[in-house]
């Protein structure tokens, strides 16, 4: 927990910084920002089987810096509800499990308002719950296990931004870390968001 407290103080610090970097005479000035969004998140387990879908949200802070004209780096501080659905015959699972996530993005803008974006995250589970919904409350569970508390991938996207600095963005997260010891189990999440410049 006090390295995520320092990590969160540190992004901060940055996003604050690259704020102020940006002179209203950039056509592309760096900027800082609030996101959020809606999460379409699964788990795939031995890379060749993925659950069904938890739906969820992210919501969050993020610093653009731009290196040219068209090419920014993008650091992200976000909650984000992860985790998978499975339904069968007996009921539902649900596996919530939670993350602050800190992506760091390099984005090239093709043309003033699209942008395509890759990158790599990391992320700390800071809350985690399963839970079986039987359709009869009586058969009813929930039950905790114990993921790995840290996370990692890759993200691919891309996004149009708008010259008030609103943006619209989709992006998918291939995760690379076991969230368990056993079967290899993968985060996979799409997010699509909304982002407003500060």
């Amino acid at each position: 927990m006090k390295i995520t407290l320092i990590t969160i103080f540190t992004l901060l610090c940055i996003v604050g910084s690259i704020n102020a970097q940006g002179t209203d005479t950039d056509k592309n000035k760096s900027n800082a920002g609030l996101k959020f969004g809606y999460n379409l998140a699964a788990v795939s387990f031995d890379e060749d089987s993925e659950t069904g879908q938890r739906h969820g949200f992210h919501v969050g802070f993020y610093g653009e810096s731009f290196a040219t004209k068209n090419i920014a780096l993008q650091v992200e501080l976000l909650y984000s509800q992860q985790g998978y659905e499975v339904k069968d015959d007996s009921g539902t699972f649900t596996q919530k499990l939670n993350y602050i996530i800190l992506p760091l993005v390099l984005k090239v803008y093709p043309s003033n308002n699209f942008f395509l974006e890759a990158g790599p995250q990391i992320g700390f589970a800071v809350s985690h719950k399963e839970e079986f919904d039987s359709n009869f409350n009586l058969f009813d569970t929930e039950r905790e296990f114990e993921p790995n508390n840290f996370d990692w991938g890759v993200n691919f996207g891309g996004g149009f931004k708008t010259e008030s600095g609103m943006s619209f963005g989709v992006r998918y997260h291939l995760g690379l870390g076991d969230i368990y010891d056993e079967g290899s189990p993968k985060n996979r999440v799409w997010q699509f968001s909304l982002g407003f410049d500060f």
